[in-house]
């Protein structure tokens, strides 16, 4: 009986100095998550009131999910999380893993994979419009190549228009604006000061750029009037009526007839543009239009978003990242490659953005360390390895007394 028992302890012990050497080989593993190893002790036979044990016995391991450190890394596409929750992949047959090492790539189709090569999940932008509303897939940037162009519908002025300036003042300034080719189009708006407070507007195209427009002659696409108060501030045209700007007879380049309105006030109802004292200029301009743009570079940011890059310096958000969180992460089964999968005992993980739903957020540029406690794997190495010794010396002592009562019949 003392040997099977004292065995036990040896199995036991054994197994325990595996999982913490095991902890210990995986000190600098990305996202790595140390195991405790857990005993229960095996009963044996009874006599009256007397019970003799039989040994212990491991139940298995618990993952540690505690945070490991956060290290900042110089790769585009790493994430670190913080707090809860768990990266969800697909592997090659279709299985669902969850993984906390962030150290992604693309591989050679451009769909997001973690460094073996499992598909991270989350949600693509459809047609440049990015949901997060449906199922979640693959993340692939192969439609995502160049943007096209887009013509340019709403364009605004922050100019200020030089109240002192005599009657007669002309004051021009250029706007570009995109054609459905993505050919650019340099607009000229042109002030010319009527009276007090009241100035004309004239909006023109350089006449090379219509079908039938004479070279160096701009033709007129839109004029009016504008009309401040004392205080300097636009009273007509009204916020509620933005001038059209249109070509009606054809552009050069072949795109479609460019169809735009011009916006005078900011949505909070501001006027764009002034009449002070000062100096006519222009402080900024805006259009809507894109131009044609190949795909300069991929990042992931804070919060787990995908943004590219395109040569046009316009960034686009591509897709977000999904997170998985799951009550019981302790309850994960490791499956290799710093992947886990679900156990007979985990609850349902439910699969959401990251900063909701008890669902950490995801920190781009970084990645999470390894949260194995080197003080700590080496108290319990010293720990299993007294406890493997001391049962030994129970099968030795056991041997010595079975020496004695082998001795006496002699």
């Amino acid at each position: 009986m003392s040997f099977s028992t004292a065995l036990s302890g040896l199995a036991a012990n054994n197994t325990a100095l595996d999982v913490v050497g095991n902890d210990l080989a995986n000190l600098n593993t990305t996202g790595f998550k140390a195991d405790s190893i857990l005993f229960k002790d095996i009963m044996g036979q009874t006599s009256g009131s007397t019970v003799i044990g039989a040994g212990v016995a491991t139940t298995g391991t618990s993952k540690q999910f505690t945070q490991g450190s956060i290290q900042p890394t110089a790769g585009p596409l790493d994430a670190a999380i913080e707090g809860n929750g768990v990266f969800v992949l697909r592997n090659a047959s279709g299985t669902t893993l969850y993984t906390r090492a962030g150290n992604f790539s693309f591989d050679k189709t451009g769909t997001l994979v973690t460094g073996t090569g499992e598909k991270v999940q989350g949600w693509s932008a459809v047609n440049g419009v990015l949901s997060t509303n449906g199922n979640t897939g693959d993340i692939s940037i192969t439609t995502i190549a160049s943007q096209s162009p887009t013509a340019t519908t709403k364009m605004s002025l922050n100019a200020n228009l030089d109240a002192s300036a005599p009657t007669g003042t002309i004051f021009a300034t250029p706007l570009q604006v995109v054609d459905s080719l993505g050919v650019t189009h340099v607009l000229t708006y042109t002030f010319t000061k009527t009276g007090s407070n009241a100035w004309k507007y004239d909006i023109s195209i350089p006449g090379e750029d219509i079908t039938g427009g004479t070279p160096g002659t701009p033709k007129s696409l839109a004029n009016g009037n504008l009309t401040f108060d004392s205080a300097g501030m636009l009273t007509a045209p009204l916020p509620a009526a933005p001038v059209n700007v249109k070509t009606t007879t054809g552009l050069v380049s072949g795109a479609t007839d460019l169809d735009m309105t011009w916006s005078l006030y900011a949505p909070d109802g501001t006027s764009l543009l002034t009449q002070f004292a000062q100096t006519s200029a222009a402080s900024s301009t805006a259009q809507d239009g894109i131009q044609p743009a190949q795909l300069t570079g991929i990042k992931l940011g804070d919060g787990g978003t995908l943004m590219a890059t395109f040569s046009s310096g316009k960034q686009v958000s591509i897709a977000q990242i999904a997170l998985a969180a799951i009550g019981n992460p302790d309850s994960l089964i490791s499956v290799g490659n710093n992947n886990f999968q679900v156990g007979t005992n985990t609850l349902t993980p439910t699969v959401g953005l990251p900063n909701t739903g008890n669902r950490g957020t995801i920190l781009g540029g970084s990645l999470e360390s390894s949260n194995v406690d080197l003080a700590r794997e080496f108290t319990n190495l010293i720990i299993y390895q007294r406890g493997y010794q001391a049962n030994a010396k129970v099968i030795t002592s056991q041997d010595q007394i079975d020496q004695v009562l082998l001795n006496i019949k002699q």
